[in-house]
């Protein structure tokens, strides 16, 4: 099944409500699914190999979604093959002073995954018109206005061999409700619970809202966004960690040759 052709949100007509949070695409067994993921696993890791070797392109995937969406769980286990010399995660929370003294997107940029490398953003600039927009922590004139300056800054990466894959993981209020309590009944987990979560929820249809206008706004087809079903974690880890195996294998990565000139001609002592 070609995930990303499904799941992809279509600029002219995206309307987050279209999309299921329980979708899974006709799958209904998990282990099968599972056993899927970890097949892509093990073929994102050998891309990214020859991503590193070859030392031309970035990757950068973008994850947002409500809390309890599973941005962590995503990385943990569609990322968990691969080398942590080529990756880098960068979680992007409330800006220090130092960041809030330069424009909103400068943080960013210091973050990029270099040549060769795969780059996850836990957050991103995205979360400059979705909570700044919710709480009113800027007017709407400078809010909206980026949209432009986040689709310029995507294609002056994109120009840079840049490759942009941005999910967005869409559950359901009474899953991300369900996932609060467990998360507080867990002594393994409840160390990441806090008023927050529940106040937050009180502006779920707000965020909905901020979320619809900044996927149609910037989804582009040299930076898509995906809107993946993720109330069954097993099909999330699944469907994302397809996309970017099929966005990889695109990019015909190959392995440098070494010159003739370069090539030792001696014998190891």
């Amino acid at each position: 099944m070609d995930f990303r052709k499904r799941f992809v949100a279509k600029k002219k007509s995206f309307r987050l409500t279209d999309h299921d949070p329980d979708d899974t695409a006709g799958f209904d067994d998990e282990a099968v699914a599972g056993e899927q993921a970890r097949e892509n696993t093990q073929k994102l890791e050998k891309l990214q190999s020859v991503l590193y070797a070859e030392h031309k392109r970035a990757i950068l995937i973008v994850l947002q979604g409500m809390d309890a969406a599973g941005k962590d769980g995503t990385i943990k286990h569609v990322m968990s093959g691969v080398n942590p010399q080529g990756c880098q995660v960068t979680a992007f929370k409330q800006p220090s002073h130092e960041e809030l003294d330069h424009d909103f997107l400068w943080r960013i940029h210091k973050a990029m995954p270099p040549r060769g490398d795969i780059g996850i953003f836990n957050r991103s600039h995205y979360e400059d018109v979705l909570v700044v927009r919710v709480h009113n922590l800027a007017p709407k004139e400078v809010w909206s206005d980026r949209f432009r300056q986040i689709r310029e800054f995507e294609d002056m990466l994109y120009r840079n061999q840049v490759v942009i894959l941005k999910f967005f993981l869409n559950i359901s209020k009474a899953e991300q409700e369900k996932r609060f309590q467990a998360r507080v009944g867990d002594p393994d987990r409840n160390w990441k619970s806090s008023d927050a979560d529940f106040t937050e929820r009180k502006f779920w249809s707000e965020y909905q809202d901020a979320y619809q206008d900044a996927i149609q706004k910037t989804s582009r087809a040299h930076a898509p966004w995906y809107v993946i079903p993720s109330n069954h974690k097993w099909f999330r880890n699944m469907a994302i960690s397809a996309i970017i195996v099929d966005a990889m294998k695109e990019l015909n990565l190959r392995y440098p040759v070494l010159p003739e000139a370069k090539k030792p001609t001696g014998k190891p002592a």
